[in-house]
């Protein structure tokens, strides 16, 4: 195929225009991802450390908070904290309550393009157990 003289600089136009919207767009894909992993990564820990603590006999909430905490342990994204109370007898609700954040890096980005967002993303993620007895 002949390229035509005016047609020559075409290509370079249309990837200047088209790569940042990919770019912004491909990074904006691994935040949300980012965010995803420390929101899974919080409920699967309360959800461990509530049942942890429903089987415990004795210090349910301890018990809950330590294993919540364990299972954090080996996550490299996002920052966490976690917070158990309940237990003590048979039928009584454990509650583990795992509140994170982790990094937004396209809205640090967009600042430089005169938008931006929140600098971290924030969560909640909880889990009920009763306390098991026998």
């Amino acid at each position: 195929m002949v390229k035509r003289r005016h047609e020559a600089g075409n290509a370079m136009a249309e990837t200047a225009v088209s790569l940042p919207v990919v770019l912004v767009l491909t990074f904006a894909l691994i935040n949300f991802a980012i965010a995803g992993y420390a929101s899974v990564a919080a409920a699967n820990a309360a959800n461990y450390g509530a049942r942890v603590g429903s089987v415990t006999q004795g210090g349910a909430a301890a018990a809950a908070a330590s294993a919540a905490h364990s299972a954090l342990s080996r996550t490299m994204i996002g920052d966490y904290s976690v917070a158990a109370s309940g237990g003590g007898r048979p039928g009584s609700l454990v509650v583990v309550t795992v509140n994170w954040t982790a990094p937004n890096y396209i809205g640090s980005m967009l600042g430089l393009l005169g938008g931006g967002g929140a600098v971290e993303f924030k969560g909640q993620a909880q889990a009920t157990f009763r306390q098991e007895g026998w």
